[in-house]
């Protein structure tokens, strides 16, 4: 096996074995949020770390509806005809995240183009839902790009969020193909806008590997992130949702050692925090990229 990737794409390499879940704990988290009608994104999109996370009690909810009004190559969510918003939505998670127990929440969404506001109304009241029904509560959203509106991104900068996130995804030459209707350079202006409205949210976004780039297309997309004003940046190996046509197979299994790399390249190029490994997601141990940025802020305020 070659130390720089893995191409056996019929098996998932050895570093992808986990601890398997406590059972009861997830029995548990899965009746809570079956009570609560809601939807978690890690179900929706097929998280390899489902198990650890709901063994910790944290979930990231998924608002706005189960179909997207986009169909990426890389994602496991639903394509279809859009659902009616529901206005009783926001109440029911900051429910949910009561009856939970946690204390730190993540929202997301489909992309919804269909909607005048792309859903950024909703994903503000939800925020302050949460916020008013549980006090101390750090709520992270993980927004889609709103066509680049900056009068929507401003409605998620106004809302409270603590943090900021939209995923770049991939790198600018595969961008295209993998992202269907997003841009590149739309994205990086989605995170640039979020930066520039709201100074107090930490602004955050993800990568997939695996998917053809190269180690150089990567680090130009981690320097590209930093320029825009993100803090936290996530990199996970992608994993295709099924055999379809419609999802892009994997090209290479990243081994943790270049994972190690890019962590430490990008620390080296600013980020507070950097999230790097096989079976890393945008949300998962979200708190724990929160927590070093607050610690590393008031180091400085130190």
């Amino acid at each position: 096996m070659s130390d720089h990737c893995c191409r056996n794409k019929n098996r998932l390499p050895e570093w992808f074995r986990q601890e398997i879940p406590d059972p009861d704990r997830l029995q548990k988290m899965r009746g809570l949020l079956k009570d609560t009608g809601l939807k978690t994104v890690c179900e929706g999109a097929h998280c390899p770390n489902m198990g650890a996370c709901w063994e910790k009690g944290a979930a990231t909810f998924l608002i706005l509806g189960e179909n997207c009004s986009r169909q990426c190559r890389f994602c496991a969510v639903t394509h279809g005809i859009p659902s009616e918003i529901d206005f009783d939505e926001p109440l029911q998670v900051a429910d949910a995240v009561s009856q939970l127990g946690l204390r730190y929440v993540v929202i997301t969404s489909v992309t919804r183009d269909d909607l005048p506001d792309g859903g950024a109304g909703q994903f503000a009241r939800t925020v302050r839902a949460v916020k008013e029904l549980s006090s101390g509560v750090q709520v992270e959203v993980l927004i889609p790009d709103f066509l680049g509106a900056e009068d929507l991104i401003r409605v998620i900068a106004d809302s409270d969020a603590d943090v900021i996130g939209h995923n770049l995804e991939t790198v600018r030459r595969l961008a295209s193909a993998m992202r269907s209707g997003a841009d590149y350079d739309r994205s990086l202006g989605v995170l640039r806008a979020a930066r520039r409205l709201n100074r107090k949210a930490f602004i955050k976004s993800g990568l997939m590997v695996g998917l053809g780039e190269s180690k150089e297309e990567v680090l130009v997309a981690l320097q590209d992130l930093k320029d825009a004003g993100c803090d936290i940046v996530t990199i996970g190996q992608y994993l295709a949702p099924s055999k379809e046509e419609r999802h892009a197979p994997v090209d290479r299994f990243v081994t943790p050692e270049e994972f190690s790399f890019y962590k430490v390249e990008g620390l080296q190029v600013g980020f507070k925090f950097v999230h790097a490994g096989p079976l890393v997601r945008s949300s998962y141990l979200a708190e724990e990229g929160f927590q070093c940025c607050k610690s590393a802020e008031g180091a400085l305020a130190g």
